[in-house]
């Protein structure tokens, strides 16, 4: 998804891993608890899928684009805890949605970023997991965030959540963000995200302390949902 319209390649590339029949999870769902109870007592997330070696100090949280995304691989190549709270409810977007080319396309689109995916509310949520695994004593805590979920760990990131994050083939990239993010981010955008954007975030962002611990690349052949095997890349800290 590009920052200004929906990208054709976002929505119709597989996964890295299309055989689902015979995929066999490395992790499982578990019962998700908030940092803040009580602020989410009425509509908490109730699971997450966590992945990974628990013993390293370090937990990566992942959110997915509005289609839904995957975690096994993050764990197998950072050698990390990978979190993933299901933060739309077990209801993604319907990919038959996509591209939106009819008025019924059009109006579950907008539904969706009103209520599941709505950036507000899916960032304090974000920032609600991140706290959950510092309560446990979790020394280090990232996020990996995918197309929509690059926006929200980017916001996180603005926040001070996080100890790093990453943004693959982020939607709504804005070259703003660059100059309020407070942690070592990577992005890797596709050829379908706005380049002018893209070039301003990375002239911010490297005129932060933190500069030479971040990672740009943009893909310039690639289309969007293709960068998934770049997640290994995250800033070290």
């Amino acid at each position: 998804m590009s920052s200004d319209a929906p990208s054709k390649a976002c929505c119709t590339i597989p996964p890295v891993v299309t055989d689902t029949d015979s995929y066999k999870p490395k992790g499982s769902y578990i019962s998700f608890e908030h940092a803040d109870k009580e602020k989410y007592a009425k509509d908490p997330i109730t699971r997450a899928y966590v992945t990974g070696p628990t013993d390293t100090g370090k937990t990566i949280i992942v959110i997915f684009d509005i289609f839904g995304q995957g975690a096994d691989l993050i764990a197998e190549t950072v050698k990390a805890k990978v979190v993933m709270p299901d933060f739309f409810r077990d209801e993604p977007m319907d990919l038959k949605y996509y591209p939106p080319t009819t008025d019924e396309a059009k109006q579950k689109i907008s539904e969706f970023f009103r209520v599941k995916g709505n950036f507000d509310d899916r960032l304090a949520e974000l920032v609600d997991a991140a706290q959950a695994e510092r309560n446990k004593g979790v020394a280090k805590v990232a996020a990996v965030g995918y197309c929509f979920g690059a926006k929200v760990t980017t916001l996180g990131n603005i926040k001070g959540a996080f100890d790093a994050t990453a943004a693959i083939h982020p939607a709504f990239l804005a070259g703003s963000d660059g100059e309020n993010i407070q942690a070592p981010i990577a992005v890797f955008p596709s050829k379908d995200e706005n380049v002018e954007e893209y070039n301003k975030f990375v002239e911010a962002a490297n005129k932060k302390p933190f500069a030479s611990k971040n990672v740009f690349k943009r893909y310039e052949t690639s289309m969007a949902g293709l960068l998934r095997e770049q997640i290994s890349r995250i800033p070290k800290t």
